[in-house]
């Protein structure tokens, strides 16, 4: 009897320890999130030629059908949004261009730029966004946030701009400043600027590697490409530098999986991929600027009269007849497109200027930072010598910032222990749900009060799938014989409303 005692003593010892064992494996090796952002990346461009790595990784991943980026579709709008979860309503990076008064008020702001980024953060009294970022809720808990960016100074910052005890490790700058150093002593110094930027995304990738991925690495870490968006700007959709750029960042996306693979890693990140906007082909001649100061509603380029910042327009005092008929004047100009104003009430889809709709029908209703009207491009389905679908009327080669849904529509490829694995969903998601489905993995508070949500339908298990509902809104109105209509089409899942894009008829 003693002898079983025993027996069972030894056993039930030895079951506690290989549950500390396990427990303290666990610790160490704790589920972790993997952010990528492939700036400029067009759904189309993800093909077994063009991204063979991207392309593998998909086919065995969930993959978000109809994921969105969020209007304006500038880099830095959602850098912002996904970083806070939350739209240009509630974080209040209205463009990529910004209007502080209370650091300019006569110029917009560059939100490329961390100089000017944090001369708005200071004059802000630290209020830079005006909503709460996933690095600043992980460092509640103690947890860290690294980014790992090869493109502009003002979007890597714009991702964690508390920086809140975790890092922002940019080709052109790095935060903390203490951080420098042993990132130099680690991997060298970034190489310089070249018009192909293979050698700066390989560098990123290798910081990502020794600092995200050490086993003291941050619990979140998010590297941003900034190719094939600036091959695209430069050569235009289809051209032998664009898909050259996209194979570059296609390549070091490879690197990332052998590297995870190599160590025994992926069985603990969660890995989240998207992109910020998609891309046109561009044929438009007018600037928006010159055309104002051309129907003499602003004076010259630097008066006060009239503030432009992209496609915001500040009107001096809100002069309520102005905001109309500089309204009017655009309705009737071929290139402009969706034309947006403040609604007269909360809840309104319309805005006050006829045939205009509201700024929260799109989530620009910032209380304190949106402009008088907000001017978007016009748009068509037309192709470009190299077979892509998308053109705007903005000046310029090749781009993006507009609601046609060549631009707003983007890949959302998740995949991971937490993640459905070989799944396509229909479902609408954002670059603000990422911020909320991230929290919700990692079990920390805060993703409740973000704009975005959960991307439930794409975690794994069994779980009831939301119905979208489509909706259009339509506005219209007559200036001399001309019929302006404008309509919005978007998709609502639950409270949230995704922004498809908008149209515009003139006759």
């Amino acid at each position: 009897m003693n002898s079983i005692k025993i027996l069972f003593a030894i056993g039930l010892l030895f079951f506690s320890n290989s549950i500390f064992a396990q427990q303290s494996t666990n610790t160490l090796h704790k589920l972790k999130t993997l952010i990528v952002f492939f700036d400029g990346l067009r759904p189309d461009y993800i093909t077994p030629g063009q991204m063979p790595n991207l392309y593998a990784f998909k086919q065995t991943a969930a993959y978000g059908k109809k994921h969105h980026s969020v209007f304006p579709t500038v880099t830095r709008v959602n850098a912002s949004s996904y970083a806070t979860g939350s739209y240009p309503k509630s974080h209040g990076i209205l463009g990529n261009a910004v209007y502080f008064p209370s650091v300019n008020k006569t110029q917009s702001l560059n939100t490329g730029s961390v100089t000017d980024m944090k001369k708005a953060m200071d004059a802000e009294h630290g209020q830079l966004l005006t909503a709460v970022s996933v690095g600043e809720l992980l460092a509640k808990t103690g947890e860290k946030m690294m980014v790992f960016s090869s493109g502009s100074t003002g979007q890597a910052f714009l991702q964690n701009h508390t920086i809140s005890g975790g890092a922002i490790i940019n080709t052109d700058t790095i935060l903390p400043a203490a951080m420098q150093q042993a990132v130099w002593n680690a991997i060298g110094k970034a190489p310089a600027d070249m018009p192909d930027n293979r050698a700066r995304h390989a560098w990123v990738t290798d910081v990502l590697f020794h600092f995200g991925f050490a086993d003291n690495g941050p619990l979140v870490s998010a590297i941003w490409y900034s190719d094939p968006d600036g091959a695209a700007h430069e050569h235009g959709i289809g051209s032998p530098e664009a898909v050259e750029s996209i194979k570059v960042v296609d390549e070091q996306f490879g690197r990332i999986i052998n590297y995870l693979t190599e160590h025994d890693l992926l069985s603990i990140y969660n890995i989240i991929i998207s992109a910020d906007h998609g891309f046109v082909t561009y044929t438009g001649k007018e600037s928006l600027t010159d055309f104002l100061i051309q129907q003499k509603f602003k004076k010259d380029k630097s008066s006060d009269d009239i503030i432009v910042a992209e496609g915001a327009i500040y009107v001096k005092d809100h002069n309520p007849k102005t905001i109309e008929a500089v309204v009017k004047s655009l309705q009737q100009q071929e290139w402009v497109g969706a034309i947006f104003t403040k609604g007269k009430k909360n809840g309104d889809m319309k805005g006050t200027v006829p045939g205009t709709l509201s700024f929260e029908a799109v989530h620009w209703n910032h209380p304190t930072r949106s402009g008088d009207i907000l001017v978007d491009k016009n748009w068509n389905d037309n192709k470009n010598d190299k077979g892509y679908t998308g053109t705007g009327f903005s000046k310029g080669v090749a781009g993006h910032g507009s609601i046609s849904p060549y631009e707003v529509h983007i890949a959302l490829i998740v995949s991971g222990p937490s993640f459905k694995k070989n799944y396509e969903s229909n479902i609408p998601t954002s670059n603000v749900d990422i911020a909320p489905t991230l929290l919700f993995i990692h079990n920390i508070d805060g993703y409740e009060k973000m704009d975005g949500r959960v991307m439930e339908e794409l975690l794994s298990g069994i779980r009831k799938l939301p119905k979208p509902i489509t909706d259009v809104i339509t506005t219209e109105t007559k200036i001399n014989n001309l019929h302006y209509k404008l309509s919005l089409h978007s998709t609502k899942v639950g409270k949230n409303v995704y922004v498809d894009y908008a149209k515009v008829e003139r006759y």
